[in-house]
């Protein structure tokens, strides 16, 4: 006993075995299997248990493995990791746990009259017997067979459970019998590769880690085929790249595998056979894809190419005329430049802008949707970000979408980006424009071409200085290398902007030149500091008390430090745990909860780490929605120990997250330059201490310094600073854009 409760035995990976009869369920929810129940153990105890308890029903016998844990509402509860279910073996409780509504048909009148006429031999005949149902009064030949589905669908998750214990978590497992049901178990017996080809969350050295279980021949084809697609989807995805050249796909992936080139070429081959993969030359080199990132890039190509030819053609007097008067009703007297822009996106179906900050992008945005308006066009203004979005939004005044958002996204479970905008629901407008074009990877760019109409116009806006895409490809770098459609690069800095030292030091940074770093009463600062550990006590001393106590609320809620790195004493990771500490302690009257070596309290700042399509949401104004994408930050406003899920809201959105999705969460008083592409923020600290030399580089620093709306404050070494702004070395990344163009223009 402890404090009054069983302990119980422990397994060997010490936790606590429990084994009863579920009493009463409080809480389920059939989406993800998580229950709250009382259990009735042999001692006459009544246990509250929570967790991932799949198609839990009262009656229902059970094994359960996890820990006791101190609920600061409900007192002491189970918390279960592990589970097994029994069915029922005596006439008792079989009829116990079909009163309680656990099988779909049946209620206590039913489950009694089936109880009385097949006894102990109920579950065979309901199994594989379901015809014999039908002579029960009330049950139709129909009824029959969806009573029996339904209970093989139950007992099919408890045989699920079982085997996926060792490997997965309860919440995986769930996510498994979804999409394969009652054949879940014999589908990975058969082949556990599909695991990772299918199940998202599931990734290759967890699949092959079940393979060695059930002793798969390390050189077994299948194995080998998974790596090689493992090896040009997520691995290369997670790097950019679209495709690899063969040579450098059969190394990577006999170094994963572990197996001889010879035996990788053969899967290749096989895969290449199937049409699992496609092969294409460029240059002379032959480069290897997956169907996947092969037919978005084609298709990008192809309806780039197509928007381009049909969109109808204006006259140039009328395209000077409209220009003359927007300049006349606005009193802007546009720059050669940005003439240059608005005429090139009036004349032609696809147009590229590109320019750093303060060179009028904006402005030439402005006086297009004020022209495009004059002519009866309707217009769409997407961004890929929600916070991208909002500040279009801001600096137009005129409304924009999420591309998410603009392409009516709503999802089904599991299967990743599903718009109902698409080539058979084309958007209405006849004008569409993006900005924070750097962002796009190859997919979404694919979905938005896919849902824009022939004969609109397509305006491509940002920044290619910038970091690319946190997603394969290379969008808007590689179209404006391709010279294939009108490109404007806006170069001057217009007289307002010029009196920023943000904007004049993100051009000099971009230029390969150093950020002037002695000003001390302009909008950039800089701190110097040697040593890691005082660079990292000198950014909290910043974000806790110094600005606050200057700029008031702005700091308060605007500051936001962005770091080169992840890890180290200046990486995110360390500074997250040092600002958690001191913005949000700990507090009798602030819940917290521990996932893995994070706390997670309320109050806490905390960052969407990949795209979740399935998340349902909601405003206050009572919209429902779904979707909580990668870069998403929100704060915790409640966390519920009980019901083991926490409340957050990202801007006006309202989130319900279980504690088992809580992987697709991390604190967000740091976030890595890449994490905060898209946003801009009214203060950035920028600590410049150790890191990896590939991390310290120039279109690093100038993605950093621009995500700055006010002020810039470098913390840190000036040597740091000097090596970045010296590195001018591109990310290399594996794209085949500019061969699809090259080859339309071909056609």
């Amino acid at each position: 006993m402890e404090d009054g409760f069983m302990q119980g035995p422990m397994d060997e990976q010490g936790l606590i075995k429990l084994s009863g009869n579920i009493e009463h369920v409080i809480y389920s929810n059939e989406e993800n299997g998580f229950a709250i129940c009382d259990l009735g153990t042999d001692t006459d105890d009544l246990i509250t248990i929570t967790g991932i308890l799949p198609y839990i029903g009262e009656g229902d016998v059970v094994t359960v493995y996890g820990r006791w844990v101190h609920n600061p509402k409900y007192g002491r509860q189970f918390k279960v990791e592990q589970s097994e279910k029994q069915l029922p073996a005596d006439r008792a409780s079989i009829l116990r746990y079909l009163s309680s509504g656990t099988i779909k048909g049946i209620g206590p009148k039913t489950a009694q009259r089936i109880v009385d006429e097949f006894g102990d031999e109920t579950f065979d005949v309901m199994e594989n017997h379901p015809e014999w149902l039908s002579a029960i009064q009330g049950i139709t030949p129909k009824r029959a067979r969806a009573i029996s589905d339904d209970f093989k669908n139950k007992a099919g998750i408890r045989s699920a459970m079982l085997f996926f214990r060792e490997f997965f978590g309860a919440a995986v497992t769930v996510r498994i019998y979804k999409k394969w049901g009652g054949s879940a178990v014999d589908m990975a017996k058969n082949n556990p590769y599909l695991l990772c080809e299918e199940i998202e969350g599931i990734g290759f050295e967890r699949a092959d880690r079940l393979a060695v279980k059930l002793g798969l021949d390390k050189d077994s084809e299948e194995r080998l085929c998974s790596g090689v697609l493992y090896m040009l989807g997520s691995n290369a995805g997670q790097n950019g790249h679209v495709c690899l050249p063969r040579e450098k796909l059969i190394a990577g992936a006999a170094k994963l595998l572990e197996a001889s080139p010879e035996r990788v070429e053969s899967a290749v081959s096989t895969l290449l056979g199937e049409q699992k993969l496609r092969t294409v030359n460029f240059e002379g080199v032959q480069y290897i894809y997956d169907k996947k990132h092969y037919e978005h890039e084609k298709y990008i190509a192809r309806k780039l190419t197509l928007l381009d030819k049909v969109c109808p053609a204006m006259d140039t007097a009328n395209i000077g005329s409209f220009i003359a008067k927007e300049e006349s009703e606005s009193g802007i007297q546009y720059a050669a430049l940005q003439r240059q822009a608005l005429f090139d996106a009036l004349e032609n179906g696809v147009m590229l802008l590109t320019g750093g900050p303060g060179t009028g992008k904006t402005t030439v945005v402005r006086a297009l949707l004020h022209i495009f308006d004059s002519m009866g066009l309707n217009i769409a203004l997407c961004a890929p970000t929600g916070r991208a979005a909002k500040r279009l939004s801001e600096s137009t005044s005129c409304e924009a979408k999420t591309i998410h958002r603009l392409l009516e996204y709503g999802g089904e479970e599991g299967k990743g980006m599903r718009f109902h905008r698409d080539e058979k629901n084309l958007l209405d407008e006849n004008v569409v424009i993006v900005d924070e074009a750097s962002m796009v990877d190859n997919e979404l760019m694919s979905a938005l071409l896919r849902a824009i109409k022939p004969g609109a116009r397509f305006i491509i806006i940002g920044d290619a200085d910038q970091l690319p895409s946190v997603g394969a490809g290379n969008v808007l770098r590689d179209l404006l290398e391709s010279r294939r459609f009108a490109t404007v690069r806006l170069t001057e800095i217009f007289r307002q902007a010029r009196q920023s030292l943000i904007i004049t030091n993100a051009h000099a940074i971009n230029r390969g030149e150093m950020p002037r770093l002695d000003v001390k009463d302009n909008d950039f600062f800089f701190l110097p500091r040697e040593r890691d550990s005082d660079i990292a006590a000198t950014v909290a001393q910043l974000y806790k008390t110094r600005l606050p106590r200057t700029y008031g609320e702005l700091a308060v809620n605007g500051t936001q430090v962005i770091c080169p790195s992840r890890k180290g004493e200046t990486g995110t990771e360390n500074l997250n745990v040092i600002l958690q500490a001191t913005l949000n302690p700990p507090a009798p009257d602030k819940r917290e909860h521990r996932y893995r070596e994070l706390i997670f309290r309320e109050g806490d700042r905390v960052m969407q780490i990949r795209n979740n399509y399935d998340i349902e949401w909601e405003r206050p104004d009572g919209t429902l929605g779904t979707g909580i994408f990668n870069g998403d930050i929100g704060v915790i406003e409640r966390i519920n120990p009980a019901s083991e899920h926490m409340e957050i809201r990202f801007d006006d959105r309202h989130v319900a997250y279980d504690f088992n999705m809580l992987d697709e969460l991390e604190p967000a008083y740091a976030v890595t330059v890449h994490k905060s592409q898209g946003s801009e923020y009214p203060i950035v600290i920028l600590p410049l201490g150790s890191a990896a030399p590939m991390l310290l580089s120039r279109n690093l620093l100038y993605t950093a310094v621009t995500r700055a709306q006010s002020m810039v404050i470098l913390v840190g070494r000036e040597d740091v600073a000097r090596a970045m702004v010296d590195n001018n070395r591109q990310s290399m990344r594996y794209t085949g854009l500019c061969y699809w163009l090259s080859m339309e223009d071909r056609a």
